[in-house]
């Protein structure tokens, strides 16, 4: 049985007003565990996490508030987490945001002591934060607290790391980072070591090596991101992610050398891409293949993304949801199963 109590109320702006609630708690042999003052328009709402003597009721919470001229705008059960002062509340719920993308709704509803955060659209009395859906019962959510909210999905769609490691399924050490113009010979070199079939499949066209002129522009794609895979000094493997002028969608490309492909490097690659996506607030991400080509399918599956296909204009159109349960850290496990 919920014996400690949240409670959000309006008391009187005069001296020892909530002196006198507290008193008031204490004759009923209630403890007041935390306190936290809000502001809001006019005034402020003061929040108390009260535990409840033997066989009091939450109603004789809300008259023992009444009886001193204040007004109980909200109660609902409480926990010892109830107890956390809100910054350290607040940086607990990034911290899982942070480490685990996929509970970032769990993160805020923390921060908004929200009956549920689901993803979806608002209806009435609920809040829209971002794609997500805001849900409490128990008492309005307050500007203090939406302002905070919103900080922390800002604070989530800062820029990930530059620089990623991860393992092939081999075993061997890679790192993932952002091209810079210093790698225009490395990836000339990593296309002259590409077979035709996979230049094909990359650039739809039978040429064997990619123009000088391509260089800069592969490495400094308008309105987007390249990724790159190193192993020691060589540039295996190569990834683009670039806006298509549609809202919340961007086209991304992968190029894998040949002697790399089926070791899990797409997948990771993939997986990095996605993690940049999500992040930059796409929610699609397209790529165009050849009708025969299946490879991107299924390093979508490897990477844990969720990937649909339809014939479009002679391709393949493959729309790939960069949420799910996409790889948190590009880090391929040794011996998993082999996937380009």
């Amino acid at each position: 049985m919920t014996t400690t109590w949240r409670m959000r109320i309006e008391l009187s702006d005069s001296p020892g007003a909530l002196a006198r609630v507290t008193v008031r708690l204490a004759a009923a042999d209630c403890n007041v565990l935390a306190l936290h003052v809000i502001p809001v328009p006019g005034g402020v709402l003061d929040e108390i996490v009260v535990r409840a003597g033997e066989g009091v009721l939450p109603a004789d919470l809300v008259e023992a508030v009444r009886s001193e001229g204040g007004k109980c705008v909200g109660i609902t059960g409480a926990d010892m987490k109830e107890l956390l002062d809100e910054p350290t509340a607040v940086l607990r719920a990034a911290k899982l945001a942070l480490s685990d993308p996929d509970r970032t709704a769990e993160a805020l509803r923390q921060v908004l002591a929200a009956d549920s955060v689901t993803y979806g659209e608002a209806g009435d009395g609920q809040v829209q934060l971002g794609d997500m859906v805001a849900r409490r019962g128990w008492a309005r959510f307050t500007q203090v607290e939406l302002t905070r909210a919103h900080a922390l999905l800002d604070l989530l769609a800062a820029p990930t790391p530059a620089v990623r490691g991860m393992l092939s399924d081999d075993g061997v050490a890679l790192v993932l980072r952002p091209g810079t113009n210093a790698d225009e010979d490395a990836v000339a070199d990593l296309h002259t070591r590409c077979s035709m079939r996979t230049m094909f499949n990359r650039y739809h066209s039978g040429m064997r090596t990619v123009p000088r002129r391509w260089l800069h522009r592969l490495l400094n794609p308008p309105r987007g991101t390249t990724i790159l895979v190193q192993c020691a000094d060589q540039t295996v493997a190569l990834g683009q992610l670039i806006h298509t002028g549609t809202p919340d969608c961007a086209e991304i490309s992968l190029l894998v050398e040949d002697a790399w492909q089926r070791r899990g490097v797409g997948a990771a690659l993939l997986g990095a891409l996605a993690s940049d996506a999500r992040a930059a607030g796409y929610t699609e991400l397209v790529a165009w293949c050849l009708p025969s080509e299946s490879a991107l399918v299924r390093t979508a599956a490897r990477a844990g993304l969720e990937a649909t296909t339809r014939r479009e204009d002679g391709l393949l159109r493959v729309s790939i949801a960069p949420r799910g349960r996409a790889l948190k850290t590009p880090i391929a496990t040794v011996g998993a199963e082999k996937t380009r």
